[in-house]
């Protein structure tokens, strides 16, 4: 009989734990919970701690309480001016009524596709009125601030809310893109070319500048130079002219010094007859030896 009440408390105790286990679950502090009876939601728990349910019959499913995000593949827009680009866009939500969530999305991934692609449509509509530069400016935030204003109306239909919409770039297709790199391309290589040929044009002025102004101080150089020169030929002459009046001997002596130092170089060989009026001097200082002989 003992074992017998021992074993029936062991089964009673399992049982116990059996449906603990089924019944009692904790919602953590970043999640909350819908219960669901028979695959139907029946009610909401957004607090956190632990709960209970009805074991075998309800089943819990948890949803995210934290900011979540929303990133759509990247598409491409025809713009008002009819230029193509590739926008990439992504939305910040958060689930604040999971049994709406359940009823309109039944999942995450689901909700994703639908919702996804509604915000895929209010950027196409969006961005589509506007033109390419104007993604440049301050109307990129109204672009934007539109876009948000339409996901929100439709943010409770699936029971969240909407934190923030943005467009993350904007980009040609790569087509265009080449098509745009070679234009920008060709432009700064006729920009180039320009400054080059404008850049020849100021130092071919420049040269022909500096070569007049060389030309002109050549030219005044030479010009003094000659100037001084005859100045000083002048001088010269009349020093000699008046050394010759005052002493004609010296002078004579001076100047046949002056053709002997000319014509007597290295390896120079004259044939001349002794008493030769080139050599008066030779004899004597005076030059009057070859005079007396004569």
């Amino acid at each position: 009989m003992k074992n017998m009440s021992l074993a029936v408390a062991g089964i009673v105790v399992v049982a116990i734990g059996v449906l603990a286990y089924g019944s009692l679950f904790t919602v953590h502090q970043i999640q909350q919970a819908l219960i669901l009876q028979f695959g139907n939601p029946v009610h909401v728990i957004r607090e956190p701690g632990l709960n209970y349910k009805l074991p075998f019959i309800q089943d819990v499913m948890y949803f995210d309480r934290r900011i979540l995000d929303l990133d759509p593949p990247t598409q491409e827009v025809i713009l008002a001016d009819q230029k193509r680009v590739n926008v990439d866009s992504f939305a910040r939500y958060k689930i604040v009524d999971p049994l709406e969530f359940r009823k309109k999305a039944v999942n995450d991934n689901s909700f994703r596709q639908v919702f996804g692609g509604r915000l895929n449509s209010a950027v196409r509509a969006e961005v589509g009125r506007v033109l390419l530069g104007d993604m440049l400016t301050e109307k990129r935030a109204e672009v934007m601030e539109r876009i948000t204003q339409q996901l929100k109306s439709q943010a409770a239909d699936f029971g969240i809310e909407v934190v923030d919409v943005r467009i993350g770039r904007t980009d040609l297709p790569e087509d265009i893109s080449k098509n745009v790199y070679e234009r920008m391309r060709t432009e700064r290589e006729r920009e180039a070319n320009l400054l080059r040929a404008e850049g020849e044009e100021a130092k071919q002025r420049i040269t022909a500048a500096a070569d007049r102004e060389k030309t002109v101080i050549i030219a005044e150089a030479q010009k003094q130079s000659e100037i001084l020169r005859g100045e000083g030929e002048g001088a010269r002459t009349t020093i000699l002219n008046d050394a010759f009046g005052k002493d004609p001997e010296f002078f004579a002596l001076y100047r046949s010094l002056e053709a002997y130092q000319s014509a007597f170089g290295e390896g120079t060989t004259m044939v001349l007859h002794p008493d030769s009026e080139f050599f008066r001097f030779f004899g004597d200082s005076s030059g009057k030896d070859n005079e007396k002989k004569k």
